[in-house]
């Protein structure tokens, strides 16, 4: 599995065409992120909808260079039903540990 959780040169790539709405982009990414993630808790049951919900989720993630995160979306998209817990519980943590990146981000941008 790779270990890059976030690529940096995406985030230049975005803050530079955005300029200043590069800050919404972002909390608009962590806002919708936080809800796909109550959304896969909530649908753990539903295979159809989980592989729904990881595929938008998917998208979103690689478009901001959350890119553990886009793989372990993809990796639920195509899983079988006896995979989808543990992977659920991956992305989990796996946007905890990019909210956190992410909102560094955030502070790096005001404060810079």
């Amino acid at each position: 599995m790779i270990d890059v959780h976030m690529d940096p040169q995406v985030l230049a790539g975005l803050q530079e065409v955005m300029e200043g709405e590069y800050p919404r982009l972002l909390d608009t990414f962590l806002h919708d992120s936080e809800e796909r993630v109550k959304a896969l808790r909530t649908a753990r049951g539903d295979t159809q909808a989980l592989r729904q919900i990881a595929h938008s989720f998917k998208g979103s993630s690689g478009n901001l260079g959350a890119v553990r995160l886009a793989l372990l979306c993809q990796r639920l998209e195509m899983a079988s039903a006896g995979d989808i817990g543990g992977l659920v519980d991956q992305i989990d943590r796996e946007f905890a540990v990019v909210r956190a990146m992410y909102e560094g981000e955030l502070r790096r941008v005001f404060v810079g």
